[in-house]
């Protein structure tokens, strides 16, 4: 299927407004993380998170935060209480930090502890609770230092693999989009305050390998078109090798993105988290796969190109021919 017939778009020439758009958003995004700090799920902070169900109309999260404090002094102040769910399910989820010890009996107190101060504070009529996950602070230490390994090994296989198949330079830009896409997708999850859950850690590992994905199919239509444009420039040959893919990134994008869409919409509120992640990292993904990896790449080999490997510039024009003379011939008679 055809969307774009020869499409002739000069992607490159928006790359630095493109690297400085990004750099807005990354240290946007940093600085909200080091004010407000990055909200960690339970699983990576530890914690008793208790979904609870009223069989009416439930009560405003103030008085059910007043409640918890009354029977749960310190903890209560520091529960976390939000809508859960769609609002005819009558549902809060209500996090607990910190759950002490871990060990045996000590780790279901606490849920136990908010159901009580719910009906002591008499904040309606509740039913048991929906669920309960409890998660200590060693398992969420762990958690956390597995989640970090797996994103830095992976950096470093996408790394040694493209540098294998293509030039160094191509891999370089595509780290650097890579690392693009995790630290927008980290600052977009800081601006919507969304949790850093094992959910979310998938969805960043997953888009993670989608935008490599993206960025391998451009660079290999480079390395093609570089046999057969040989007198080109490299900046010539990657916009138009981007022109190129254009219609196979539009289809395969759109349909990830309409996937990831109806997975928020209709997928419930937990997989809002992976979903959320998901929408970000493919329109970022897609982004920085043809404004920051081939930017770079072209940067890059334009700065550290030797002498022998390919082309950064247009091979300099001829000189301009000298005006042909006519040969002696016979003069046509008057």
């Amino acid at each position: 299927m055809q969307i774009f017939k020869t499409p002739h778009f000069d992607f490159l020439r928006w790359r630095w407004f493109a690297i400085g758009l990004s750099w807005l958003i990354i240290l946007t995004g940093v600085a909200v993380i080091k004010t407000k700090g990055l909200p960690l799920g339970v699983e990576f902070s530890g914690g008793t998170v208790v979904i609870v169900q009223f069989e009416q109309e439930p009560p405003d999260s103030s008085v059910i935060r007043s409640a918890l404090e009354r029977s749960m002094p310190g903890e209560g102040q520091n529960a976390v209480i939000q809508r859960y769910g769609p609002e005819a399910s009558r549902q809060y989820m209500i996090r607990v930090p910190d759950v002490g010890a871990e060990a045996g009996a000590g780790l279901s107190e606490k849920a136990d502890k908010v159901v009580a101060a719910l009906k002591a504070g008499n904040v309606g009529s509740i039913k048991l609770p929906v669920s309960t996950e409890i998660v200590g602070p060693a398992v969420g230490q762990d958690l956390r230092r597995k989640g970090f390994l797996a994103t830095v090994l992976s950096l470093i296989g996408i790394l040694l693999y493209i540098a294998f198949r293509f030039q160094f330079s191509f891999a370089v830009g595509a780290v650097v989009a890579t690392v693009h896409d995790l630290l927008v997708t980290f600052a977009f999850l800081a601006f919507f305050r969304y949790d850093l859950s094992l959910n979310v850690i998938a969805a960043i590992l997953t888009v993670t390998g989608y935008s490599t994905n993206d960025t391998i199919v451009i660079f290999d239509r480079v390395r093609e078109n570089v046999r057969g444009m040989r007198r080109d420039n490299l900046y010539d040959i990657v916009n138009k090798s981007v022109n190129q893919t254009m219609g196979r990134t539009v289809i395969t994008a759109g349909t990830a993105l309409l996937s990831a869409v109806a997975l928020f919409l209709f997928g419930g509120e937990v997989l809002h988290g992976f979903a959320f992640t998901m929408i970000v990292g493919i329109v970022t993904g897609t982004y920085s796969s043809v404004f920051i990896a081939a930017a770079i790449a072209v940067i890059w080999q334009s700065r550290t190109k030797k002498p022998g490997k390919m082309a950064t510039s247009a091979p300099a024009a001829s000189a301009s021919p000298t005006p042909k003379t006519r040969k002696p011939g016979r003069r046509r008679a008057s």
